[in-house]
């Protein structure tokens, strides 16, 4: 057999994305060469690693052993790599972390001057669901998680980065009755809603709730980048978090509503297991945010006061 890291790291994203598709994506090549490197790597084998029903693909069962001693492989050559640099006396390892999908508008500030000061570190960073987030962290399969609520039923250390400010926000296009009541407001105009468990759909509920709104018609989406084209089509309008609206506001393509008792504000917390045991890169990492996080908000963030 002649098989390359580059087919092993291609075939094991392919089999964890079940997508020639979405593995070219995240690999960031072509579709085509996914396709040509698939099928080289195919041909080393007498038995199909993969099989095509309808447009779905599937991993057969013994793609799947190729695809678990195929990461075994990867998780070899890295560490090579670490111990290497480990002993040039560079700072090596591989930082995991899982984020809501707000959080992709906050997290990627607190980890670019690091990674750039250390080469030798690599990032993973899983943009999910709240959900997933968590689950991620409760299997130990990452070091750290970005969320805006704290889990309750896992024991965690927390560092909080910054404010997570949640707006009443609509379309500018949209033309709103002047003087309308808050009650109205939300009576009259369709509400769009992040999907069930999201921390930005528990916060819109919990508001609504406790002012004894009735809602009139509803839209659930499953992204924050879903919400605000909705918004922006003028579908309706969204209780939604200032971080991720900020160019749309400088175009003047959404507006923010006063509403009484708004904004909402949580924070974002960069949490981790307390019976976790940190990795070097991941123990540098806390002791980078200690010193630097203020220096970052104050470059990066500084606008979220003046809204």
């Amino acid at each position: 057999m002649n098989y390359t890291l580059h087919q092993l790291h291609i075939f094991l994203r392919i089999a964890e994305l079940k997508s020639i598709t979405k593995a070219s994506e995240t690999l960031h090549l072509t579709q085509p060469a996914v396709s040509i490197q698939l099928k080289n790597f195919q041909d080393q084998f007498p038995i199909p690693l993969t099989e095509v029903v309808g447009r779905q693909l599937y991993v057969t069962d013994f793609g799947l052993e190729i695809a678990a001693a195929a990461e075994k492989i990867l998780n070899e050559v890295h560490a090579i790599n670490y111990k290497t640099l480990a002993y040039k006396g560079q700072l090596s390892g591989r930082l995991k972390i899982s984020i809501v999908s707000t959080g992709k508008y906050v997290m990627p500030y607190f980890l670019s001057d690091f990674m750039q000061q250390n080469e030798g570190v690599d990032l993973t960073m899983d943009v999910t669901n709240k959900s997933r987030v968590v689950e991620s962290l409760e299997l130990n399969a990452v070091d750290f998680a970005l969320v805006s609520v704290m889990p309750k039923k896992l024991q965690v250390n927390k560092i909080t980065l910054m404010q997570n400010k949640l707006f009443f926000v609509a379309s500018s296009k949209l033309e709103l009755e002047k003087g309308l009541s808050r009650k109205k407001l939300f009576e009259e105009v369709p509400l769009i809603y992040r999907e069930q468990g999201s921390a930005t759909r528990n916060a819109m509920e919990l508001f609504i709730s406790n002012n004894n709104f009735s809602v009139r018609k509803t839209i659930e989406l499953t992204s924050n980048e879903a919400v605000k084209q909705a918004v922006l089509s003028g579908l309706g309008c969204s209780i939604m978090p200032l971080i991720g609206i900020r160019n749309e506001l400088r175009n003047k393509e959404l507006q923010i509503l006063p509403v009484e008792g708004l904004p909402i504000s949580t924070e974002w917390n960069l949490i981790w297991l307390k019976s976790k045991k940190l990795s070097p890169a991941a123990l540098a990492y806390l002791e980078f945010l200690k010193e630097e996080k203020d220096r970052v908000i104050g470059e990066q963030f500084a606008w979220v006061d003046t809204v």
